[in-house]
């Protein structure tokens, strides 16, 4: 077959720019470090290279996401630990102050620094993070959660959201706890019921804040220990006006039990003092600190009144104990997310490896393979260029 001089030209002018191309396809792939610099390149893997990397997003996120959790734990954590130290060293104070060498003036002493630790708590129950978000507001951050109101209560204006963030395909863990469950819900009391003295009490008789002892005989009623005499004492289930015992011998600091209760009363209670046994209700630790301040700074001018004193203590220190335990509970609901987080993290971040991975295989270049590829191209176009340039050049006259 015979080719014109045009057709040659052509041909040899299309051959070299199609080798210029791929030349500078490999020049691309060389500097980007992609083996696919656009979707025309490899359509297939181009597409799942960019599957991957909405994977690859995901999953970074859900490892944000852990750590904005973690940190907001981190905080609740810490600021739960100084909560219950103040909570400790008021159960100290308290104890000291029911002891009975103390007088009116180092009891109104101790009150003052009670309040104090008060006035404390309720700043770390209004702490807000580097956001200026409360962390204890539940879903309401941007709202103080805790006020102490004129009259001297405490009102709670967040909610009772957990505000929950996914850190895993299927995960997701709470980040924060409402402020009404770690320091409003609290049972009084023993968490069971409260145990408490009649006001109009005129014997010396101390009742301990008991316990449940048989959670299926117990009812939740509420019921009265009622002395009939120095020495005998009658129960009645007051909810039921039911007797449950009648003419008790009483002896100071033996137990009385009832009902799936277990308490016990000493000192020298008279005719007509009386105990009531009342199903526990929530109460805050910002009211049970109230109450202790209040208790500590009323004066004692005799038995009657120190006994009263010491009653009401008792019952405040079985709440302040609630409040403690709440707390402690809480810090190890806390500790539990923390390490699911850190255990999660270490899934999502095995599992981004996999991903990029996978992502390389398909779409980094192997520069060894292109270099070479690279050089061969290179020298192709060189030896095209100048057999073209030496097949213009011959004519007949160079012969003649």
């Amino acid at each position: 077959m015979r080719l014109s001089t045009a057709e040659f030209t052509q041909s040899s002018i299309n051959s070299i720019l199609d080798q210029q191309s791929q030349l500078n396809q490999t020049q691309q792939q060389l500097s980007t470090g992609r083996s696919i610099v656009t979707p025309a390149d490899n359509p297939p893997g181009a597409a799942q290279a960019l599957q991957l990397q909405s994977a690859i997003d995901t999953n970074t996120q859900w490892v944000k996401n852990g750590d904005a959790a973690t940190a907001s734990l981190n905080l609740e954590q810490s600021t739960l630990t100084q909560v219950k130290n103040v909570l400790q060293s008021v159960r100290t104070l308290v104890i000291q102050a029911n002891n009975g060498t103390e007088n009116n003036q180092s009891r109104a002493a101790i009150a003052t620094q009670v309040k104090q630790n008060l006035q404390e708590v309720l700043g770390y129950a209004n702490t807000r993070d580097s956001n200026g978000n409360y962390i204890f507001a539940g879903s309401q951050t941007a709202t103080k959660p805790f006020t102490q109101n004129p009259g001297g209560s405490f009102a709670y204006s967040g909610d009772q959201i957990q505000r929950f963030i996914q850190i895993g395909g299927s995960r997701q863990i709470a980040s924060n706890d409402p402020g009404s469950s770690v320091f409003m819900q609290i049972p009084a009391g023993n968490g069971r019921f409260v145990a408490t003295a009649g006001s109009s009490n005129q014997g010396t008789g101390i009742i301990d804040p008991g316990s449940v002892t048989q959670t299926g005989a117990y009812t939740g009623d509420t019921y009265q220990i009622k002395f009939t005499g120095p020495n005998t004492f009658d129960v009645t289930d007051t909810t039921t006006n039911t007797p449950v015992l009648s003419n008790q011998t009483y002896q100071s600091g033996s137990t009385i039990s009832f009902a799936g209760i277990q308490t016990n009363i000493t000192g020298a209670p008279k005719a007509n003092d009386t105990f009531t046994i009342d199903p526990s209700a929530s109460q805050s630790v910002f009211k049970t600190l109230q109450n202790i301040v209040t208790t500590l700074n009323t004066p004692v001018s005799n038995n009657a009144s120190k006994t009263a004193m010491h009653n009401q203590i008792n019952q405040e220190l079985s709440s302040l104990d609630q409040g403690i335990n709440n707390v402690i509970n809480t810090q190890a609901s806390v500790g539990s997310r923390q390490n699911a987080i850190t255990s999660q993290q270490s899934l999502q971040q095995d599992w981004g490896v996999q991903l990029q991975t996978a992502q390389s295989k398909i779409q980094n270049l192997d520069y060894a393979k292109a270099i070479s590829l690279y050089q061969q191209q290179l020298t192709a176009l060189k030896a095209a260029e100048q057999t073209y340039t030496k097949v213009q050049g011959l004519s007949l006259f160079n012969y003649l």
